[in-house]
């Protein structure tokens, strides 16, 4: 499935306007330069200018979608200027999904270069509502109305950080009951033996959502939207990712620099196209954001082509046409 750019435009643009918003985990690929954005304008003294394209991209971005998953949050506290940077490059209507901060969600530090000293140490600051509040809320706020989704993705736990799956539980659901109201807010987890009734209670007791998450170590989407009371915040999130069983190092490996589709993922379009048939019935009760990644099939920009035209095929068909 190809990905033009007029179409998809007004494709997704009446999606959102049924409360229904697609787009891409992050945003800042030259392999998309052909489809999505034209090359030409980043070009610096006749040639392709990384910087400039990293910085301006996103205007061209919003041209065709409505939301888009910030994953740098993830990695650095957003600051009052970034915001105001990211917010100046899209219109009113779009929504940005935000990856929180590690600072909140890591347990313990892993061995990896970018943590330096801290490596292997216990967080101090995990699930500190505080800090949250402080560090990471408070540059959103005046741009609070561009907020689609908050998510709070937490890495895989070992029984060194969690023996039992209801001790992550209970400090969720301390964590949680701690925020300040009125955000949309979502949990991702990493452990498949989590995804048990009294994690999706806790969930609800609080209005946040769980995020239907194509993984590594997780169950399929498809399995993951069966579950009974899965759907328990103010929003339906979904992140499709990787390929259940492969490794992120190897999807970067096969599908670099994310041109164009390679290996496509029914199960995983069957899925996304589901949680969106179901989001336009509900009429904009509990809007979905649904996020795709790269390295899921090699190509978001193609899986998001290929998803919109199973979902317009099933409205289709359901409607006699």
């Amino acid at each position: 499935m190809l990905f033009e750019r007029e179409a998809m435009r007004a494709a997704l643009a009446e999606l959102a306007a049924g409360g229904v918003f697609i787009g891409t985990s992050s945003w800042k690929y030259p392999g998309w330069c052909g489809t999505l954005y034209d090359a030409e304008r980043y070009l610096y003294r006749g040639k392709f200018a990384t910087t400039r394209f990293e910085r301006d991209c996103l205007k061209e971005y919003a041209e065709v979608f409505k939301t888009v998953c910030v994953d740098a949050a993830f990695y650095t506290f957003p600051t009052p200027a970034g915001m105001a940077g990211l917010a100046a490059q899209v219109p009113p209507d779009f929504r940005f999904g935000f990856k929180v901060t590690d600072e909140i969600t890591i347990r313990r530090f892993p061995n990896l270069a970018r943590f330096g000293h801290r490596a292997g140490l216990v967080n101090p600051h995990f699930l500190n509502a505080d800090l949250f509040t402080e560090r990471f809320l408070g540059p959103l706020e005046p741009h609070r109305a561009n907020v689609g989704v908050l998510m709070f993705e937490f890495s895989h736990f070992y029984p060194v950080d969690y023996a039992h799956g209801r001790d992550f539980v209970a400090d969720l659901d301390r964590f949680l009951g701690a925020l300040p109201r009125g955000w949309p807010y979502a949990v991702e987890i990493r452990n498949a033996s989590f995804l048990h009734p009294e994690y999706f209670a806790a969930l609800a007791r609080h209005q946040v959502a769980h995020v239907f998450n194509s993984w590594g170590a997780m169950p399929p989407v498809g399995e993951q939207i069966a579950l009974p009371d899965s759907r328990t915040g103010t929003v339906v999130p979904a992140r499709f990712l990787l390929r259940p069983g492969r490794k992120y190092e190897e999807a970067v490996r096969m599908f670099s620099p994310y041109d164009r589709v390679q290996e496509p993922n029914d199960d995983a379009r069957d899925a996304g196209a589901a949680l969106i048939i179901e989001a336009l019935k509900a009429k904009l009760r509990r809007p979905a954001l649904i996020y795709v990644n790269n390295r899921l099939e090699g190509n978001a920009l193609g899986t998001i082509a290929a998803l919109v035209a199973k979902v317009r095929a099933a409205r289709a068909a359901s409607s006699g046409q």
